[in-house]
């Protein structure tokens, strides 16, 4: 009887201690996480992709501090691994065009400045320059290949979660008067396709309305966008911030404003989670002569 109760106690105190052990491991005193990635999709054309500092097809290799390297913002490469994210993140995605700056680090610096409790930031680079929306419907290449993309991010983390789409796309939609009207339509397409595909039908998505255009009906294309009538979207408009001399791309110093535009929009769906986790990431680890002096003065 005596050696069925110290089993009993012995299996309490492995059962506590695991428990403490797991929650321990989701975030450090420094504030890092060691396990959960919070995930992030950024489709779209070049804008998202990102051309700032590029010009005559180079890119002057400019990395501003709100861009650069963190061991907490991770990075989805071409091959399908998690590495240290680093500009250009569309490097190996965007391949016919020259990538510079685009939004995606700045969103995930200031996303981590002000949610202590994202965990780990995993990018999803998927924007390819001069694609219309049309091209981003189901069945396409492109949506199939940001799909994969998504799918794998997700299931090839152990703690991972796809917490949202960063979309900034249409320029190429403005060319067409009859593309430019279909516009509302084509992406409420998209939005429902990818959001039932991942099997997550309230998944965030914010969109960024254009500040230019590759033709003459960007004030469609914009209102298009502004009309979208689906839950879960938000908008933060880059009409106003700075373009290079092409007239259609933003600087790197105009997409730095937008990752942080981009940011703040994403944490308007939800309180940081910071205050939610706050209690486990303290929670101290419990040694297991520590739980079975627990379980004992419980007993006595």
């Amino acid at each position: 009887m005596a050696a069925l109760f110290f089993m009993i106690l012995l299996m309490a105190a492995i059962t506590i201690c695991s428990a403490t052990s797991a929650l321990t491991l989701s975030g450090n005193d420094d504030g890092s996480f060691q396990q959960f990635i919070s995930i992030f999709i950024l489709a779209g054309q070049s804008n998202m992709a990102g051309r700032g500092g590029v010009a005559g097809g180079n890119w002057d290799g400019v990395t501003p501090a709100q861009c650069r390297p963190d061991r907490r913002i991770l990075r989805l490469s071409a091959a399908g691994r998690w590495e240290e994210a680093r500009e250009p993140l569309h490097r190996d995605i965007d391949l016919n065009k020259t990538c510079g700056i685009g939004p995606g680090m700045a969103f995930a610096h200031y996303l981590l400045k002000k949610d202590k409790g994202i965990g780990r930031i995993g990018l999803v680079p998927c924007a390819v320059g001069g694609t219309s929306v049309a091209e981003w419907r189901r069945g396409r290449r492109i949506y199939d290949d940001c799909l994969t993309r998504a799918e794998g991010a997700q299931h090839g983390t152990q703690h991972g979660l796809i917490k949202g789409i960063l979309w900034y796309q249409g320029e190429s939609d403005t060319k067409s008067f009859q593309d430019a009207v279909l516009y509302k339509g084509r992406l409420e397409t998209f939005i429902s396709a990818v959001r039932s595909d991942l099997g997550s039908p309230s998944l965030p998505f914010v969109q960024v309305l254009l500040a230019s255009g590759e033709g003459l009906y960007v004030d469609i294309v914009r209102k298009a966008q502004q009309d979208i009538d689906l839950p879960n979207v938000r908008s933060v408009d880059a009409m106003g911030l700075e373009l290079d001399p092409d007239a259609l791309h933003l600087t790197t110093a105009s997409q730095v404003r937008l990752g942080r535009k981009l940011a703040d929009a994403f944490l308007r769906f939800s309180a940081p989670l910071s205050a939610q986790s706050s209690a486990v990431t303290r929670l101290p680890a419990i040694s297991f002569l520590g739980c079975l002096k627990y379980l004992l003065c419980m007993i006595v």
